[in-house]
């Protein structure tokens, strides 16, 4: 099969998808500009900041594509290429998008308030607090993979010492974080246009990369790496959110954009084949076909995560309700969609038949990419620099949001009663834990805390329940959206049929993770792993039970 027949069937499917359906669901939510946005309502220039659409769109985007659509459709190859590409069309179209989208705009209807506050809207008040640390759990998990991840991608070994495409990357990584600041402060202490100061953060980001490559001084090992990343994550969870975290992530988002663009260029050049066998197995190396085709696709088509990102930052600085809300909830799903199809159009073309490529994912999509890019001039070693580079970067952008949500998750969950008992819960022992975790920089200490405990499984542990908890949050997601639709007085079959499926989909993998994480099941078994998985699996049978009984009893009534 040849690659441009894979790219351009996509991206006709994702156009279409978007000028219809995507159409169909801003009608039927009462996606209007007349409808006043929580940024400009509650205006605090930290957390709500009305911002220009380009902005919000680069902060979104960067956010939830992460690793994720890069690092689920190679890993998922090993049942082949038709299942994970089938996968990746419907699964944008029909479940990510309608759940990025309904989430951003259930949080709009919301003052821009968690999915969480949603579910306790439209279901109950203990099915947020069931909702809240379930989400607050795989936060964690996203913090402790996507750090691992990063620290992984920037070690340098001194065994090694001519290979330093970790090095460089991290040393750019490191110059674009000052970079941010400064565009920070340029946008909103010096009010300079955002074309002016987008093309200078353009030039500077070229800076850093050529100044990465040429001049790699950091050169620290995974331990350094996960230190120096830790300390980052912290100051983005607690910093404005206008001054690190936003610009941030819109410059990251030329990296991506750059990427793919180069990638589609390289493809039009190279014309490359799938080599890979269509279908290998319904069982391969351990795993089935249904269900861990579908938690490890992950973010290529549908992200529990992205929902606390709608949610949690987007909703509270987008400007205009439309059409940024389409553009930016159900868009930008489609645009991850296309990365995925290009990872898995690289892992394709490196195998040979039912014999997948090994290696790293970050490893197999930089050298694939800057295959392609050579065609028009691009040295392969300045390619794999750079695609590594945009690689760790975008999940960065998942880490430093992911502990920010977590913060403001936390928050929730430990916010003080009201009312009298609030005074009197403070004197308490108690009281005095809940205030700490309700403060920013307690929930910040406790979300990076746990993070940090899961790190020492490493990625390639944490991977697979990761994707599991991350797309039963989706199901959980979805059912909070199909709450506040139900409750509006309309049907939701479109959330309804995505809902049944991830529930089935991801409560059959948490079980088999359990089951192999328990000692002696295996020689990777490791029992956290799967006291998590244990407690993931209750807490969401649990907001199934809680959600059937308030539902079924308000119908009645």
């Amino acid at each position: 099969m040849n690659s441009l027949v894979l790219l351009f069937v996509g991206l006709a499917v994702f156009f279409v998808a978007y000028v219809l359906y995507g159409g169909y669901l801003a009608k039927k939510w009462g996606v209007s500009k007349d409808n006043i946005t929580p940024a400009n309502r509650f205006n605090d220039n930290r957390d709500f900041v009305p911002t220009d659409a380009k902005i919000v769109m680069g902060h979104h985007f960067s956010s939830i594509a992460g690793a994720g659509p890069i690092t689920g459709p190679i890993l998922a190859a090993i049942f082949g290429w038709v299942p994970v590409y089938l996968w990746i069309l419907i699964g944008c179209t029909f479940f990510g998008g309608v759940h990025d989208f309904g989430s951003l705009v259930a949080s709009l209807r919301n003052d821009g308030k968690s999915i969480g506050e949603t579910i306790n809207l439209n279901i109950s008040s203990r099915a947020k607090k069931i909702f809240n640390w379930y989400a607050w759990l795989t936060i964690a998990l996203v913090v402790a993979a996507f750090t691992d991840i990063c620290a992984q991608t920037f070690a340098f070994n001194p065994e090694l010492p001519d290979s330093l495409t970790g090095a460089r990357a991290g040393t750019a990584s490191v110059l674009f974080i000052f970079l941010a600041v400064g565009f920070g402060v340029v946008r909103n202490r010096l009010h300079a246009s955002l074309l002016i100061s987008t093309l200078g953060g353009i030039i500077f980001l070229t800076a850093a990369i050529v100044a990465g490559y040429f001049f790699p001084f950091i050169k620290l090992g995974v331990n350094g790496w996960r230190v120096l990343l830790v300390i980052y994550i912290i100051c983005a969870s607690i910093l404005p959110v206008w001054f690190l975290l936003q610009p941030r992530d819109y410059l990251c988002s030329f990296l991506l954009y750059a990427m793919i663009i180069g990638a589609f260029i390289g493809l039009v050049l190279r014309r490359p084949d799938v080599e890979m066998a269509p279908f290998i197995g319904f069982h391969v190396n351990g795993q089935y076909l249904f269900p861990f085709l579908f938690v490890t696709v992950a973010c290529g088509a549908i992200s529990g995560f992205h929902s606390l990102v709608s949610s949690g930052t987007t909703s509270k600085q987008l400007e205009k309700e439309e059409p940024d809300a389409k553009l930016i909830g159900y868009g930008s799903m489609l645009v991850e969609g296309v990365l995925a199809i290009i990872a898995l159009i690289v892992v394709g073309y490196l195998s040979k038949g039912t014999e997948v490529v090994s290696g790293a994912p970050a490893q197999i999509f930089a050298n694939g990419v800057a295959w392609f890019m050579s065609s028009f001039g691009i040295p392969e070693s300045l390619g794999q620099v750079f695609i590594t580079l945009a690689y760790s970067a975008f999940a960065l952008t998942s880490l430093d949001s992911a502990t920010r949500i977590g913060r403001y998750v936390m928050q929730e969950i430990a916010a003080p009663p009201a009312g009298k008992e609030a005074g009197n819960s403070k004197k308490t022992f108690a009281g005095s834990i809940r205030g700490f975790a309700a403060n920013m920089y307690g929930a910040t200490f406790l979300t990076v805390g746990l993070g940090v405990v899961l790190l020492i499984a490493g990625y390639t542990r944490i991977w697979p329940i990761f994707g599991s908890a991350n797309q039963l949050l989706a199901a959980l997601a979805l059912l909070a959206i199909t709450s506040h639709v139900v409750r509006s007085g309309k049907k939701s079959w479109e959330t309804v049929i995505p809902l049944v499926f991830m529930f089935a989909v991801t409560l059959t993998a948490l079980c088999f993770i359990i089951v192999q994480n328990i000692p002696g099941r295996s020689a990777n078994a490791f029992l956290p792993l799967a006291c998590v998985g244990v407690l993931l699996f209750v807490l969401a049978v649990m907001q199934i039970v809680e959600a059937v009984r308030v539902l079924c009893l308000k119908k009645k009534a």
